[in-house]
């Protein structure tokens, strides 16, 4: 199979709902959005605006989660119906109070107190929402504690108003998926064209973003599970260098490529983000190798002159899948060569689309090894123990959990053998060679970049449940198997439909490229909030 038609056009999902925690509904009915979407009165705030209002005594943090809990009822569950949430946090209210009466004994403990944050549902918490990767065989498991990076965002004062829906099981079920769809959750919708697909896995993640369901959501990725569904909305999204970011307590696809990251609407609010979830965990060994080049306040790096004398190649084969993106994208070098920047055109990654199966492979074995021990955790919290039971579960469930496509994938891991097998472990080998010393390091080294730049990917596509995904291209799959950071900001609009522009770059270079991406968002200001229609 080939990698990027495949975790391109399927590392997306989606479909109609069948059960759903906070609104069943018909995800392809007749929508009209609702009367006061255009006077939300907290419409594309930041978090400095939400910190100064409450700092002012304008709002408190009880105030503000009203106001989006209030917005996500009138728009995700009436209203356009974008179906992004799959559950609230019954105790959202009770935390931002306790929030507040904090505040005023101590003072705020930092940018994100106060702040409602919405994260997927593959991310445990061990509260009342459940966590479900979108799964209703994992409806009535029960977390032992949160996830390392839910932990850090209570840590940092943050209101975890609830949960996004994504596209089940992070999109590794079925190569014929549709994105944004899950059992549990139903069809996530794109806010910018109901009938358009918001992309994913991170679906929800990056349509309430879009919609100001929420200040800021954290989605995850394995290979454009983040960059895409924030291309497709208009946001900022940043998929981090493998290691800055824990994944303990996350639903896995695979350890040598999850991670989660920020989405926001700003590159300032995703920076702020990106400073709380970022840290070592003594559970997740891989967190080690952050030591020394973690930040704990990745703001400082953000400036408008960012791109003057900065050495930008060009990804030049990730263009050419539709001509309205390659003239955004052409617009985009002019204004960065405008602003100062030295492109290097092209600056193409020699290794292009040379480790696509070597990765599914990876995916395949990492998949079934990981997602056992995640259960093996849960031991008798969870109602199934091991791939092998998922399976079974789906096929006596088939008429609510496959009525659209099939579990291919899960079948093809199941199948595979241990981490120690040799087909493995050279798959492995050859992705880090291919992605990283061949790849975007060669490169880099080559033309002396600061980053390297592409299409994240195309407009959005008619949400089809019969034929699937209707992916065109994008540039998400040298980052993501490498590991390496990748950040994508609004570049324009195509028919009205959303497109990002992606910096990539080496190894925790990611205040490099925040650098970047603040001066071309600060200098072009494309977002424009979606229309709800």
């Amino acid at each position: 199979m080939n990698r990027r038609g495949f975790l391109q056009a399927s590392m997306l999902v989606g479909a109609m709902g069948l059960t759903r925690s906070v609104l069943a509904n018909d995800a392809f009915g007749a929508a009209v959005a609702s009367p006061d979407d255009k006077n939300f009165e907290l419409a594309e705030t930041t978090i400095a605006d939400l910190q100064e209002a409450m700092k002012a005594g304008k709002l408190t943090a009880r105030n503000i989660a009203e106001k989006y809990l209030k917005r996500i009822e009138d728009v995700d569950q009436r209203g356009a119906k974008l179906n992004s949430v799959i559950e609230i946090n019954p105790d959202a209210l009770a935390i931002a109070e306790a929030l507040d009466k904090e505040r005023k004994a101590k003072g705020a403990r930092g940018p994100l107190h106060g702040i409602p944050v919405l994260i997927k549902d593959n991310i445990d918490t061990a509260d009342r929402m459940k966590t479900t990767a979108g799964s209703l065989a994992l409806v009535e498991s029960k977390p032992l504690r949160d996830a390392f990076i839910a932990q850090r965002l209570r840590e940092a004062g943050a209101v975890i108003i609830g949960k996004t829906n994504l596209s089940e099981w992070a999109n590794f079920r079925s190569t014929r998926s549709t994105s944004g769809w899950s059992a549990r959750g139903g069809q996530t919708r794109n806010p910018y064209a109901l009938d358009r697909n918001p992309c994913g896995s991170s679906s929800g993640s990056g349509a309430s973003v879009a919609a100001n369901l929420c200040a800021v959501a954290v989605g995850t990725e394995t290979d454009g599970s983040i960059v895409c569904p924030s291309s497709a909305n208009s946001i900022v999204g940043i998929k981090p260098t493998l290691g800055l970011v824990s994944r303990t307590g996350i639903i896995p696809i695979a350890h040598s490529q999850d991670t989660a990251g920020p989405m926001a609407r700003t590159v300032r609010d995703a920076a702020i983000l990106l400073s709380a979830l970022a840290g070592l965990d003594a559970s997740d060994a891989v967190t080690r190798e952050s030591r020394g080049k973690a930040h704990t306040d990745y703001t400082r790096f953000l400036d408008t002159n960012g791109l003057s004398g900065a050495r930008i190649g060009v990804a030049r084969k990730s263009f050419g899948f539709n001509d309205g993106v390659d003239k955004l994208l052409e617009d985009a070098i002019k204004e960065m060569k405008r602003l100062g920047a030295i492109v290097v055109d092209p600056a193409d990654i020699a290794t292009h689309g040379k480790f696509d199966d070597s990765e599914f492979e990876v995916l395949l074995y990492e998949f079934k090894a990981d997602l056992n021990a995640y259960l093996a955790k849960l031991g008798a919290r969870a109602p199934v123990h091991s791939l092998k039971e998922i399976i079974e579960f789906n096929e006596r469930h088939k008429d609510k959990e496959m009525p659209y496509f099939g579990q291919e994938i899960f079948i093809r891991a199941q199948e595979k053998g241990a981490l120690t097998s040799r087909a493995y472990r050279l798959a492995l080998s050859k992705n880090h060679r291919l992605s990283r010393t061949e790849g975007i390091d060669a490169t880099i080294q080559k033309h002396r970049l600061d980053a390297i730049i592409a299409p994240t990917g195309g407009p959005a596509w008619t949400t089809d449940l019969v034929n699937g995904d209707h992916f065109g291209g994008g540039s998400s799959s040298a980052a993501a198997v490498a590991g390496y950071p990748n950040i994508t900001v609004p570049a324009g609009y195509v028919h009205g439909l959303p497109v990002g522009i992606s910096f990539f770059g080496r190894a925790y270079t990611e205040p490099v490229l925040l650098k970047l991406a603040y001066a071309f968002e600060q200098a072009t200001s494309h977002r424009r909030p979606p229309q709800l229609s």
